[in-house]
């Protein structure tokens, strides 16, 4: 039993890589464009309600798709995010994490 876990686990690490390895870097700089008006700004603070917008460049991909996903499927809770989320593709997140994953600005 623990051989078979431990094989699944390591199966689903190689394909969830695997779908990251996809992820076009350049596609993602070109949709990851409007992400800058925000989270590219230095020490960004949000107007009203007053909160610290995160730096995106050099975050781990994984946890960038995750938080889109988590905006598009209302899980987090954000008007702005949700409206910039909502009509991407599992392929455009994909794209847009590689791309500030690989950018450490």
């Amino acid at each position: 039993m623990k051989r078979l876990t431990t094989s699944l686990v390591g199966f689903g690490m190689l394909l969830s890589g695997a779908v990251y390895a996809a992820a076009d870097v350049e596609a993602g700089r070109i949709k990851g464009q409007t992400c800058l008006g925000c989270h590219g700004v230095a020490n960004y603070n949000n107007v009203y309600p007053t909160y610290h917008v995160p730096k995106l460049a050099g975050q781990h991909a994984g946890y960038l798709v995750t938080a889109m996903k988590a905006y598009k499927e209302g899980l987090r809770s954000h008007s702005t995010m949700y409206g910039n989320v909502v009509d991407l593709s599992e392929q455009d997140m994909q794209d847009i994490a590689a791309y500030f994953a690989q950018d450490a600005q």
